[in-house]
């Protein structure tokens, strides 16, 4: 299979981000004109190292962004994590009137599974909003990447089970999850920017190697770092959004992952499509707690 657009650039947003530095090297391996983009062009050159032209730019600036994006023939979309819903909208804006204007013809756009869903899901309602800002461009042809659960999102607990000896959240110990390595995610929109494969308006859910529930997680990290009894608790919605307060988010930033959380606990926030070949990613969560949870989680740097 050969790509369908020829001497193409590739723009690339949160290029030092998991999912984008893992789709700026392979374009960058492909041979492929790459443009990054990011707040701090310190942080891009290591791509510049490798062929890359680095434009700094933030997201909520729609002039410098539809500079970004001229000229070029296919852009790599997100959203930066939240800060608030407002923020999202201002970004989403910002990024559908630089598209609209530049004219770029192709995009993968880094969305979540439920993104169907219009409110009441926390960060993903923003997607959802986003998605719809993009489909509503003419011309532009738009792949949603509706990603699931990022492994990375379990991080956040070394320090509990650390200090505490639990790895405690709102989510029902037993609620089976799609979960996914944003490795997987990176690898997955470049093979899907490399081909340009879609046309028009559409999504796609990736699901990672299989869905898992936190009981489950917590036994895979527990054999991975040799603590046996290790077990998960789930804790009330009130008790973790002050647990959210005190790692520093605004009281308005928690509740809107509370949202999210039971969201997920009421079958609100699902996947949709039935697991398949094409949906399902490589990296399982075992291998993830090996190559990252666990050195994470005795200080180590990881290795991209």
């Amino acid at each position: 299979m050969t790509s369908l657009v020829s001497n193409e650039t590739y723009v690339i947003l949160g290029a030092s981000g998991n999912t984008g530095s893992i789709i700026a090297d392979f374009l960058l391996s492909k041979g492929k004109k790459v443009r990054v983009i990011g707040r701090d062009v310190g942080r891009l050159d290591r791509f510049v190292r490798k062929g890359a032209e680095a434009f700094m730019a933030d997201v909520t600036d729609a002039l410098a962004l539809t500079k970004a994006f001229g000229g070029a023939s296919a852009a790599y979309l997100l959203l930066p994590p939240i800060i608030s819903r407002e923020d999202q909208e201002r970004e989403s804006d910002a990024i559908a009137k630089a598209m609209k204007e530049s004219g770029l013809p192709y995009a993968v756009y880094l969305s979540s599974y439920g993104a169907q869903v219009p409110k009441g899901t926390g960060p993903v309602a923003g997607l959802h909003s986003s998605e719809q800002k993009l489909n509503a461009i003419d011309g532009l042809n738009v792949l949603h990447l509706r990603a699931a659960y990022f492994m990375e999102n379990n991080l956040a607990a070394i320090s509990m089970i650390q200090q505490m000896g639990i790895f405690g959240h709102a989510l029902q110990p037993d609620l089976k999850l799609p979960m996914i390595a944003t490795r997987d995610v990176g690898d997955y929109a470049a093979q899907r920017l490399l081909y340009l494969d879609f046309s028009g308006k559409q999504t796609c859910e990736v699901l990672g190697e299989r869905d898992l529930s936190l009981t489950e997680v917590t036994a895979i990290i527990a054999r991975g770092i040799g603590k046996p009894d290790l077990r998960y608790q789930q804790f009330p919605y009130d008790q973790v959004q002050r647990v959210l307060e005190q790692m520093g988010m605004t009281p308005k930033k928690a509740a809107v992952y509370i949202e999210m959380f039971q969201a997920i606990n009421t079958g609100v926030l699902a996947a949709q499509e039935p697991r398949s070949r094409e949906n399902t990613t490589r990296t399982s969560f075992e291998n993830f707690v090996e190559e990252v949870f666990v050195p994470a989680y005795h200080g180590k740097p990881v290795s991209a």
